[in-house]
């Protein structure tokens, strides 16, 4: 009964997650509008690591020493800098459907990774799936060209994929340690790197004044974060690094439905034709056949949600 309860919990935990990271896409693109991309990152991570050092503070959690810390270090510099340092600058021209379709290609990615990391066997499906995938982000280029999306912003989206993935595999092989502790860590390194982008390509460090943008801003902060994150390393916990990223998935579901509310935005044949390809090549090659991992993988100490409390 016990463990039918933690197994619930835990796809609880990975559907707010698909909601909340669906969602995301377009605060980002409404928090772009009016900050430049580095710093709107920057102060975004900054902001959700001083709240997650608070929890620290309140419930007096040991921060990660070591190998913990450098694994947390080391997520951060992959998931937060470099990964949204790509995503930020990509979302000024990509649309927020269109990116979260490209970023469905996550999965294939991570399974990719965690052959050559060792953490899961190789199979010939997912080289099936990744053809038709790449076919899929193809078609939808045809249809961006036209819409004055450049290449490199599409290649932003997909080197945001490959760094979710990495970082993803990476945290699994430190040592364990509280999700909010790792969070705090790795998002507070993430956005000293994103600041130090921000000066070196000397955008304008702007207080934010519309109030959508500080509506975006707040979001991102308190649940695109705070609280995604530590659900996300929750979920890592329990299911394998390439189950979990299925949630790249279902994202283009979210971000199309919430973008085409709140931007009026129309999704184009092309653009839905392609992005059916990509998610049945992700279907195909990382999906079908390889149902959720009920135990994590044990080469390194996955975090933990409940360890030092």
């Amino acid at each position: 009964m016990a463990d039918r309860r933690a197994e619930k919990l835990v796809f609880l935990a990975f559907a707010v997650v698909v909601l909340i990271g669906g969602t995301n896409f377009v605060a980002v693109r409404f928090s772009n509008r009016e900050l430049a991309p580095f710093w709107g990152a920057a102060l975004r991570f900054a902001a959700a690591a001083l709240l997650l050092f608070a929890g620290v503070l309140v419930r007096r959690l040991p921060l990660p020493r070591g190998r913990g810390l450098l694994g947390a270090v080391i997520y951060g510099v992959l998931g937060f800098g470099a990964g949204y340092a790509f995503a930020y600058w990509g979302l000024q021209r990509v649309p927020a459907g269109l990116a979260a379709v490209i970023l469905a290609s996550t999965p294939l990615f991570t399974f990719a990774l965690a052959v050559l990391h060792r953490q899961e066997q190789f199979r010939w499906q997912p080289l099936l799936g990744g053809a038709i995938a790449l076919g899929g982000i193809l078609v939808m280029f045809s249809r961006s060209a036209s819409a004055a999306v450049p290449l490199s912003s599409l290649l932003a989206m997909i080197a945001t994929a490959i760094c979710a993935a990495e970082a993803s595999i990476v945290i699994k092989q430190f040592p364990k340690s509280h999700p909010i502790t790792t969070n705090a860590i790795a998002m507070a390194t993430g956005a000293v790197i994103l600041f130090a982008l921000s000066v070196a390509f000397r955008e304008p460090l702007l207080r934010p004044n519309q109030v959508t943008t500080w509506i975006a801003l707040l979001y991102l902060v308190l649940l695109g974060s705070s609280t995604a994150f530590v659900l996300f390393l929750f979920v890592l916990k329990h299911w394998a690094a390439s189950a979990v990223a299925y949630q790249f998935v279902l994202f283009p579901v979210v971000a199309t439905v919430a973008a085409a509310w709140l931007e009026h935005q129309r999704v184009a044949p092309s653009m839905a034709f392609g992005g059916l390809l990509v998610l049945a090549g992700v279907y195909a090659g990382a999906v079908a056949g390889a149902p959720f991992a009920r135990t994590p993988h044990r080469l390194g100490s996955e975090p933990c949600l409940t360890c030092a409390e």
